[in-house]
């Protein structure tokens, strides 16, 4: 059984996006390019966030980043989901800024997700927050999926 990984749009957006001239920027987004040819391994989901997020800005960009996420299962978006989400904003405490941040957590974790892979390392994959992100989920009884980013998670 492979393991599911929720796709943030982040990765989605590194994936597709012209060659950035800043040289990290540039090596994530080779990396994301890497990973995305491997992705056979591993069961993705998504959810409406991430198409909505997607959808959003330059209307040819938004083609290329729909046309990748094209095939990928979509996870609903609960009542559960959205509760859930609102306690990490309040735990944690996110801004009201992230709260789109804290929905993919949510999706992701009560979706069961093994992985949650993001190139957003301010408010999701971030080491400060992550372990408050992981006692919040087991304190309301969930498992949290492991966060990181495309460069963390390569099969050996």
């Amino acid at each position: 059984m492979k393991q599911k990984v929720y796709i943030e749009t982040s990765v989605i957006s590194y994936l597709t996006a012209w060659r950035n001239p800043d040289l990290i920027m540039a090596a994530n987004q080779e990396i994301t390019k890497e990973w995305w040819e491997s992705r056979n391994k591993y069961d993705l989901y998504l959810s409406a966030f991430v198409i909505q997020e997607a959808s959003a800005g330059d209307i040819e960009a938004a083609k290329l980043r729909i046309s990748a996420l094209a095939g990928i299962p979509e996870i609903d978006i609960t009542v559960e989901v959205e509760k859930f989400a609102l306690q990490l904003v309040e735990k944690i405490p996110l801004s009201q800024k992230a709260r789109i941040d804290a929905m993919h957590i949510a999706v992701a974790t009560v979706g069961g997700m093994d992985y949650l892979l993001t190139w957003n390392c301010k408010h999701i994959a971030n080491a400060i927050l992550r372990p408050k992100v992981e006692a919040v989920s087991r304190e309301l009884g969930y498992e949290p999926p492991i966060i990181c980013t495309p460069q963390e998670l390569w099969e050996v």
